[in-house]
């Protein structure tokens, strides 16, 4: 046991090895930490076990009885419930990769997961970060950074400020030229925290101040920019694939236009509402954009699209996101495995022209929160607990009957995808998935989802980032 986590009183949860390590080529890991929990991480160690690669999960007391954790070849506990104590704490999550032997950690989505610093005590330590690297990650995963890049790049970007923002007469100034309204956005994060719409320099010091505190909250960073607000346009963003031989490739685009206060909702691939020369400027845009950083892992670059069809670079999240399935289901292509294959040091076993995009894929996420309730959070007991199923559905979930679920962490408690041949046989199946699923007592967002999928506007993909607001 290292000396860090027996300083902190910390403890194995379980080692019960359940299968026999086949190494498949001399680069691929032996054994990688999960640093995360929940959905994410079963979908961590399920690749893994594809690979024949064993895994170890730290998890906070919180997260003791979690199921997936039995499927894990061991776990280790880290620190107590809230995410500072535990998930967040860099050093505790090194040495239980060390006290380990693992020789990679993966750290999932959100986290530590875009933190470089993190990354690169990692690899200071001999343990390989599946992710990109730490030179790209400081470039791509600060937002404000990332429009640097992708201005040198010549990728159109929207209107703001030239880097982070520590001084209010400046941000007002700066904010008069670009006009309002106007985007206060946190330069370290995504997920909506440390985002507030101005529509006049009145409210600009005030709203700066709450997005300074929320940021660093909740990624231990509080810098700030501003953009301008572009009024009523699509969310679309590109999946990107590089590996460490140079090779960048595109994986199609994702349409989150459908969220809700910047938390995406609803899913799908290819976007329903951007002609076919939007599309390949849009994807061909964000491979120069990762090919000016030297990316070399899974990433996407969002983008916003105006109704004259308009895109502008908003970000890049340098790691994997929550919706990779539905990536994964249009183009049959194993984003986990990829990465982790690519972190190894291969080369990517495809090229842009085998990439093959079949049939439309939509994704929801099903969060514990009650819509009747301005989306309050749930938490409690599950007792029943059914997934939909047939043909071209896909569950990714870490709940089942009897799963308590806290309230400390995020409400995702489930995503639901389904993949067939085109956009409306895919809402119909997702509509009917929808109706399948049953999860009790537990408030969730599955009765909203069906009434935003029914939707006219919807179904006839007339929507903006805005239309869950404006409609609901």
């Amino acid at each position: 046991m290292s000396v860090a986590l027996r300083r902190h009183g910390l403890v194995d949860r379980l080692e019960s090895p359940s299968h026999i390590f086949c190494k498949i080529n001399d680069r691929m890991f032996r054994r990688i930490l999960i640093a995360n929990r929940g959905e994410i991480a079963l979908r961590i160690i399920r690749a893994c076990r594809e690979l024949n690669i064993e895994t170890v999960c730290v998890f906070s007391e919180e997260d003791r009885e979690s199921a997936y954790l039995r499927l894990a070849d061991r776990a280790i506990c880290i620190g107590g419930p809230a995410p500072r104590e535990s998930y967040l704490k860099s050093d505790r999550i090194i040495a239980a990769a060390e006290v380990s032997g693992a020789d990679a950690l993966h750290p999932g989505y959100g986290f530590l997961s875009e933190n470089a610093a993190f990354a690169e005590k990692c690899r200071a330590c001999q343990i390989a970060f599946i992710g990109p690297s730490v030179d790209a990650m400081r470039l791509l995963g600060d937002k404000a950074s990332a429009r640097t890049v992708a201005k040198k790049a010549k990728v159109p970007v929207v209107p703001g400020s030239e880097g982070v923002l520590d001084d209010d007469n400046e941000t007002l100034r700066i904010a008069e030229q670009i006009g309002f309204p106007l985007m206060i956005k946190a330069s370290g994060g995504g997920g909506g925290r440390g985002m507030r719409i101005v529509h006049d320099k009145t409210d600009l010091i005030v709203s700066l101040k709450q997005a300074r505190q929320e940021a660093g909250a909740a990624f231990n960073n509080a810098d700030v920019y501003v953009e301008k607000y572009i009024e009523r346009p699509r969310h679309v963003e590109v999946q990107i694939m590089g590996d460490q031989h140079g090779n960048v490739i595109h994986l199609g685009e994702r349409d989150c236009t459908l969220q809700r206060r910047y938390q995406k909702l609803v899913e799908e691939s290819p976007s329903p509402a951007i002609e076919s020369r939007t599309r390949s400027d849009l994807c061909a845009a964000a491979v120069k954009l990762a090919k000016a950083a030297n990316y070399d892992s899974a990433g996407t670059c969002e983008f916003l699209v105006d109704s004259k069809g308009r895109f502008y670079f908003i970000e890049v999240n340098a790691r994997i996101q929550v919706e990779h399935p539905v990536t994964e289901a249009v183009t049959e292509i194993d984003l986990i495995k990829t990465q982790i294959q690519c972190a190894a040091g291969e080369e990517l076993e495809f090229t842009q022209k085998t990439v093959r995009f079949q049939g439309h894929a939509i994704e929801c996420r099903i969060n514990a929160e009650d819509p009747s309730e301005k989306f309050r959070p749930c938490a409690g007991i599950i007792e029943r607990f059914i997934p939909p199923g047939g043909p071209g559905v896909r569950v990714d979930t870490h709940g089942y009957a009897g799963f308590r679920l806290s309230p400390k962490y995020d409400s995702l408690l489930a995503k639901v995808i389904v993949h067939q041949p085109t956009r409306p046989e895919a809402i119909r199946c997702m509509l009917r998935c929808l109706n399948e699923f049953v999860i009790e007592p537990l408030r969730t967002t599955l009765p909203f989802l069906r009434k935003v999928l029914a939707h006219p506007d919807f179904m006839e993909s007339n929507i903006d980032t805005g239309f869950v607001e404006r409609t609901f």
